[in-house]
């Protein structure tokens, strides 16, 4: 995992960011690995879990090959239920995380969602 790339570190609610990084097999034989991505909202109006699972991918990777993977971060990917059980998307600071598991973060960046 190295590379991560935001198209973008402030959106509003109706655009996206598009998320990339590499990812290189530095085994000696093909192999598949699962990259997630997690979101993470610095100070939210109500508590939520510290990581989010947002998207992932399962990669087929040959011996010593590399790729380019990408997710898109998008409104609905962004939103949850508020205390007035609204699907809501808050303006705020946010925490885009990469890796292999919630326990083995790989890579991580920072963006805001603006009004």
């Amino acid at each position: 995992y190295s590379g991560l790339k935001l198209s973008s570190t402030k959106i509003k609610s109706n655009e996206t960011i598009k998320v990339s990084f590499q990812l290189k097999n530095t085994g000696k034989v093909a192999g598949e690995e699962v990259a997630q991505l997690y979101l993470k909202d610095k100070f939210g109006s109500v508590v939520r879990p510290v990581l989010e699972l947002r998207d992932f991918q399962k990669v087929k990777l040959n011996a010593g090959e590399t790729k380019t993977i990408e997710f898109t971060i998008d409104k609905e990917k962004l939103s949850f239920y508020n205390n007035k059980l609204e699907w809501v998307a808050e303006p705020g600071d946010l925490e885009v995380m990469i890796g292999t598991s919630s326990a083995d973060i790989k890579l991580r960046s920072d963006f805001e969602l603006a009004d």
